[in-house]
């Protein structure tokens, strides 16, 4: 079975399509939340998610603060901003599937949340000593997360913790020790690669192969002025910042 594993779309449908396109055949999706805030189209994302028929599908601390689950206390003015307009925009049946959805799945042998299994809605796990913690909170071998927006993995074997970024193409052997693996974003990479980022699954071989993707920035951005939304946000899209 090919997995294809989706995070932090962000209301970016230019990039979700590139992805999708980039992909080919696939057999099942997990979507590891933050499918809207920042971007230009949140009905059309989440509509699409749902087309797709993601399962299991997350929330994160973004679909949280839209839905007013979330206080938007530490998120920063552009952000904030963003977030009420994506309120406004979003109709009743899409805010209702982004409440129905749960930030931590699991499905043996992955263990699935937004942010950490540990917070499963907002901490980041950037570090060595954060992920050390944080393997104590699953039990299966490997953990799937988001909500940072960099290709990563830390893995935990007999010779203890590292950390790795991953290179669009590169391959893993998930028998080799328990994982935390975070696929990066689809709609607002923050590793310095503006590529759309995503990861697939292969059940048979037991491999996480992370996979980048160039798309229309300019077509995001063009819809993002044109609703206005914060110039910082636009612009940060070509850089991967």
């Amino acid at each position: 079975m090919r997995t294809l594993v989706l995070s932090d779309i962000h209301a970016n449908i230019v990039a979700l399509e590139a992805v999708l396109t980039d992909a080919g055949q696939w057999d099942r999706l997990w979507f590891l939340g933050d499918l809207v805030g920042y971007g230009p189209n949140p009905n059309e994302c989440v509509e699409r998610l749902r087309e797709l028929g993601a399962a299991p599908a997350l929330s994160g601390n973004h679909d949280w603060a839209v839905l007013r689950k979330l206080d938007t206390e530490e998120f920063n003015d552009d952000a904030r901003r963003a977030v009420r307009w994506t309120r406004q925009q979003m109709n009743d049946d899409n805010l209702a599937y982004l409440d129905s959805l749960p930030p931590l799945h699991v499905a043996a042998p992955y263990t699935l949340a937004h942010a950490s299994p540990r917070h499963p809605v907002w901490e980041y796990i950037l570090d060595l000593p954060t992920a050390q913690e944080n393997f104590d909170y699953f039990d299966t071998p490997t953990c799937l997360v988001g909500h940072s927006h960099i290709p990563a993995l830390f893995m935990l074997d007999e010779a203890g913790l590292n950390f790795y970024l991953l290179e669009d193409g590169e391959t893993v052997d998930l028998s080799q020790g328990r994982m935390i693996a975070n696929p990066g974003s689809v709609g607002q990479p923050r590793d310095g690669d503006p590529r759309a980022s995503y990861a697939i699954i292969d059940d048979e071989a037991h491999t996480w192969t992370l996979h980048r993707v160039a798309y229309d920035i300019a077509a995001t951005q063009r819809r993002m002025r044109a609703h206005n939304l914060p110039s910082r946000l636009v612009e940060r899209l070509e850089f991967g910042m």
